[in-house]
């Protein structure tokens, strides 16, 4: 079982940066492939990124690569998502979860545990 509290997220204008975090509980935190969601309203939920159990590897949407980054730290049992250069059109709630399916996958059907999601509002 794992629980996920994620937090850091807010309003900023078009062109700033935040920094999402994501607490996990559990003693098992290593043992999760860790991913990113978002939902806008009105759509689906949509894949962000994801990071490897070891943190060596990460895969991100074409949507935000070269603007977000994902890290995790899992001594602390946190992942991370840098958000630069934001948009409008990453106004969203985020959402933190993890799989334990060990190979990429960007499906939202493959997460175990999600998060409640905080809200990120970029404006123009």
């Amino acid at each position: 079982q794992v629980q996920l509290v994620e937090s850091g997220g807010g309003l900023v204008q078009a062109g700033g940066s935040l920094r999402l975090s994501c607490a996990a509980s559990g003693r098992t935190f290593s043992s999760y492939r860790m991913g990113w969601f978002r939902q806008a309203p009105g759509k689906e939920r949509e894949f962000v990124a994801t990071i490897s159990r070891s943190g060596s590897s990460t895969y991100l949407a074409d949507s935000v690569k070269g603007r977000f980054t994902m890290s995790r730290d899992n001594a602390n049992g946190r992942v991370y998502l840098q958000m630069n250069s934001l948009k409008p059109e990453d106004t969203a709630v985020y959402y933190c979860a993890a799989s334990s399916t060990a190979g990429y996958t960007s499906g939202p059907s493959a997460y175990d545990y999600w998060g409640q999601g905080t809200q990120v509002t970029v404006s123009s």
